[in-house]
């Protein structure tokens, strides 16, 4: 299912291939998220042409609407949504933290209260699998439970049990897809050890780092990715969920990681932010009212080969829906490019000078400092 293909010398990034049912996946490679079958504004036949290769669909959000039996009826989500290529589904573990108010949990699984018509919803981890093997993806991934940050030690212990508990009752399903299971364990370096070695027993073929990105200093995640790496093989996938901004990814492929995932490219894009190869620019400002120049002069795609940032500020300025479309557009275009000069430097054996370059000139993260991230380059020695 995965091979490694190259490594990098100094750091310990890595170029893999992913093979699913439906597609080779390259990694390292981010994907775009479709919530509900569909990355919003941007059509499957236009993911094709950027270069995406595999997206992220949500559980817990198709089995209520459209539904799992309509969609194994109509022949799955594949089929539904007219792609093609890779799909990797949640299994609505997030929604445990994002819905919370809307939710109960014990050590049989998840009860919500549906956030469309206040119906119960139960979720166990053998269905989570069941659905997910019902919607026909090629890599489902384990129910899981975290804590929000800052979480105590206990909370982030018994986080730790019912996940792994999940994994091992997600392989008993019957006919079952390509399972990932996901590592907790909080910021707590001891117990994110724990997990995964559980886990590893298990033997599945990819891992999930779960439970960061939710308000945790940048460094902070970089340590817990670092120390859950040391303990995942080298031919497992590795899966940084829900890292999104462009410093982490760079920071985080120089530590082993394969596949990555955010609502950022899309979600930003509609509100106006671009991130491009200068940094963030927020269209909307007055200072772009007369500005000819493209998005992003280092960009070639559709957007930036064909339209200003004076006509992109003025669709939003007269709230035509084309602006947040072409935003987003060029947003995963941007990422999906970046993706590519990732493994080419990697490709290249000078992945770290790269990375120091690369993320010396985003600006993405708020209140981001170069500082966060010394512990790390210097455990890499990247100088």
């Amino acid at each position: 299912m995965f091979r490694i293909l190259k490594k990098d010398i100094k750091t310990k990034a890595r170029i893999g291939l992913l093979k699913t049912s439906h597609f080779e996946v390259t990694t390292p490679n981010f994907m775009p998220v479709a919530t509900q079958g569909s990355v919003k504004m941007i059509s499957p036949d236009e993911l094709k042409k950027i270069g995406v290769e595999i997206v992220v669909c949500n559980t817990y959000h198709l089995m209520q609407r459209p539904g799992t039996a309509l969609l194994k009826k109509l022949g799955g989500i594949h089929k539904f949504m007219d792609w093609d290529r890779a799909i990797l589904t949640d299994s609505g573990g997030f929604q445990a933290y994002s819905l919370s108010p809307l939710r109960n949990v014990d050590d049989d699984g998840l009860t919500f209260t549906s956030h469309i018509d206040g119906s119960k919803i139960h979720l166990t981890p053998e269905k989570a699998i069941e659905v997910q093997r019902d919607l026909g993806t090629d890599i489902a991934m384990c129910l899981d439970f975290f804590t929000p940050y800052p979480s105590e030690f206990i909370e982030a212990r018994i986080a730790v049990e019912r996940t792994v508990n999940w994994a091992k009752r997600s392989l008993m399903v019957k006919k079952k897809p390509k399972i990932f299971a996901i590592v907790q364990g909080a910021t707590f370096g001891e117990l994110r050890k724990d997990c995964a070695r559980r886990l590893l027993e298990l033997r599945f073929p990819g891992y999930g780092i779960g439970g960061l990105m939710i308000g945790e200093p940048a460094h902070l995640t970089m340590e817990m990715v670092n120390t859950v790496n040391e303990i995942i093989p080298e031919n497992k996938v590795r899966y940084l969920m829900g890292c999104g901004y462009p410093e982490d990814i760079l920071e985080a492929v120089s530590l082993g990681v394969d596949l990555f995932d955010c609502v950022l490219p899309t979600r930003n894009g509609r509100t106006g932010m671009a991130f491009t190869s200068e940094g963030k620019i927020i269209i909307k400002s007055s200072r772009y009212a007369d500005d000819d120049a493209p998005l992003d002069k280092n960009c070639n795609c559709y957007t930036c080969r064909n339209f200003s940032r004076a006509y992109l500020r003025h669709l939003f300025n007269v709230g035509e829906g084309l602006g947040g479309r072409l935003v987003s557009y060029h947003n995963i275009s941007f990422y999906i490019s970046l993706m590519k000069k990732i493994r080419y430097h990697i490709q290249k054996g000078n992945y770290d000078k790269f990375l120091l370059k690369t993320k010396a000139s985003f600006n993405f993260r708020s209140g981001l400092k170069k500082s966060e991230f010394d512990s790390v380059n210097s455990k890499l020695k990247l100088d």
